[in-house]
């Protein structure tokens, strides 16, 4: 076993778990969701039956219920003496669906590849025997290719050179690469909520203590929230999306921007901005991006190419003071080698060409959203739909915090989710559930309608306790 949650805090992730009868089959139910997306690690001993069912107020043979049932579907394992721990997923398990099996798999928040890439790609062959004379890695990123980079900051305003310029295998290896580095086992970071979850995990596995900064689809930033989290805690560090926030859709506002920048410069902190969403602009129009009026060692910019053009181009990277380059890749070595030359060849191309690749990102997102805006409204009136001007994604509140019961019983039907949970820094969400409008248009009127289905279902089987408006009964 690696570690322990207790009755309290998995009461506490729990939330709205009980939705539907028999009571220990969403109990157990809730438990699985928790181990699907990750919120509990495998290799995790469960409180004792005894502990649990006084944490949540049922009976002792409800959790033991709940245990059998999660021990026949292969997600703990029971030693006596030991106790229950959670089992790493299998192949069978549901958040592992094949999408060749006709599941309509929504956890992923990444378009399809853009149409020309394959053109890219054997364009790139074609000078396959220049790249095989190379050592195939590199671990600073090609110079054509940085300097391709450097050329996009320069043209909006931000003047690059090469040398501020580290390629990664992803956004994500370029998250914990800065993590790694960066952080310190009980060092302060602050993080929006919702927020990317990868992202928060990266940050929790380099022993960072989060702080959350609530940021909402109609309200935006809690901006005095933001100014006292980082008087009061000087975080080493501090994640933000400032364009088309994942989860929510949102953009930071000019006086948002200020306000982080000012905070951050005043208290020390190393603002990492992920910015790869921020060129999948559908109708919200060209927008000053910011934070480059402060000391430029505390402003790191993360881009990659996954959701512009695919996410199986893994390549990435980090804009940054040149010190911090020299420290990364000083560091690099201990996570991987360096991207492959490959990949670097191809992304060359495409960033020299993305101004072409954008506006046609923008036509499919447009379609995805609008497809999921109508039929949301259409068949799930009760439920609030915010207008989403561009990202992935949209943050759509329930009228009811059910959203992790929603997600088990979708999965039945053959669309998977993640629920608003698996988003937050410090627990809730409930209430709200992540809807990417990736997919094709009728993929997407097909889970939307599959989850309308659910949602009859779900809300049915509720206590009465869950009205609209009202919080959890438990």
């Amino acid at each position: 076993m690696d570690s322990r949650i207790s009755a309290r805090a998995l009461a506490s992730a729990l939330g709205g778990w009980r939705n539907r009868e028999p009571v220990y089959e969403a109990l157990a139910d809730g438990i699985r969701l928790l181990c699907l997306d990750n919120r509990i690690a495998a290799r995790t001993t469960l409180p004792a039956e005894r502990e649990l069912a006084g944490a949540l107020n049922v009976s002792r043979s409800t959790v033991a219920a709940a245990y059998r049932s999660l021990r026949d579907t292969g997600h703990i394992l029971s030693v006596r003496g030991s106790g229950s721990v959670t089992l790493a997923l299998q192949r069978h398990d549901p958040g592992l669906t094949s999408p060749t099996d006709g599941v309509i798999d929504l956890q992923q928040a990444s378009p399809s590849a853009w149409p020309g890439l394959a053109g890219v790609l054997m364009e790139a062959a074609g000078d396959s025997a220049a790249l095989v004379a190379r050592v195939g890695y590199d671990v600073l990123g090609r110079y054509d290719l940085r300097s391709a980079i450097a050329r996009r900051y320069s043209e909006r305003g931000l003047p690059t050179d090469p040398s501020e310029v580290l390629v990664t295998t992803g956004a994500q290896s370029a998250i914990h690469l800065l993590a790694t580095v960066m952080l310190g086992r009980g060092d302060r970071a602050l993080m929006e909520t919702p927020t990317y979850p990868h992202a928060a995990d990266a940050l929790r596995k380099a022993g960072a203590r989060l702080g959350a900064i609530p940021v909402d689809t109609l309200l935006g930033w809690d901006v005095d929230r933001a100014e006292q989290a980082f008087a009061r805690t000087l975080p080493v560090m501090a994640y933000l999306m400032p364009d088309f926030q994942n989860p929510t859709g949102r953009s930071m506002s000019a006086h948002e921007r200020s306000v982080f920048a000012r905070a951050a410069e005043r208290a020390g902190t190393l603002l990492v901005l992920d910015e790869t969403t921020a060129d999948l602009d559908i109708d919200r129009g060209p927008v000053q991006r910011g934070f480059d009026d402060i000391d430029p060692t505390l402003v790191v910019r993360v881009g990659s190419l996954g959701k512009t053009v695919w996410g199986g181009l893994r390549v990435g990277w980090i804009r940054a003071h040149d010190s911090l380059i020299r420290r990364l890749v000083a560091a690099r070595s201990t996570h991987d080698l360096g991207t492959p030359e490959f990949e670097q060849a191809v992304a060359t191309r495409l960033i020299r060409g993305l101004d072409d690749v954008l506006p046609q990102r923008a036509e499919l997102l447009r379609a995805g959203r609008d497809a999921a805006t109508d039929e949301l409204r259409a068949l799930l009136p009760e439920w609030n739909v915010p207008h989403v001007p561009g990202g992935v994604a949209m943050w759509v509140e329930l009228d009811a915090p059910l959203s992790s019961a929603l997600v088990m019983d979708v999965r039945s039907r053959g669309v998977l989710l993640s629920a608003g949970p698996r988003f937050s820094v410090d627990g809730g969400h409930d209430r709200h559930l992540r809807i990417p409008f990736t997919a094709s248009t009728e993929d997407t009127r097909r889970a939307i309608g599959a989850l309308a289905e659910s949602w009859q279902s779900v809300r049915a089987g509720a206590p009465v306790s869950w009205a609209p408006g009202i919080e959890a009964v438990v």
